[in-house]
């Protein structure tokens, strides 16, 4: 019975039926609601660990163009390395291991 009237007195009420549609309207059916803001959360926390990423790799990126920009026995390495530059008087052969092929291929 004192459940009853608890029940009775909060239907009543005007501020609680006030209160409770606009959480409701706020939580499920605003533009901004509960699930966007948590969808919105985990895109941000996926972004700024894509930004310490790239200002990681920026950072690599200008510590080896430093160090080809002042030294010239770096550049020529890095470019018999990486593009496979050869003087006139040489003959380059590649060594390319099997298994490095077949997970190429897969």
């Amino acid at each position: 019975m004192k459940t009853l009237r608890i029940l009775v007195y909060i239907i009543r009420n005007k501020y609680i039926i006030a209160s409770v549609v606009f959480f409701t309207w706020l939580f499920v059916f605003d533009k901004s609601n509960l699930l966007s803001q948590i969808d919105l959360a985990r895109k941000l926390h996926q972004l700024k660990d894509d930004k310490k990423y790239y200002m990681e790799q920026i950072r690599k990126d200008k510590i080896e163009t430093n160090e080809l920009l002042t030294n010239p026995e770096n550049l020529e390495k890095f470019a018999r390395e990486r593009y496979l530059m050869k003087k006139d008087s040489e003959d380059i052969f590649l060594i390319v291991r099997q298994d490095s092929v077949q997970q190429k291929s897969k």
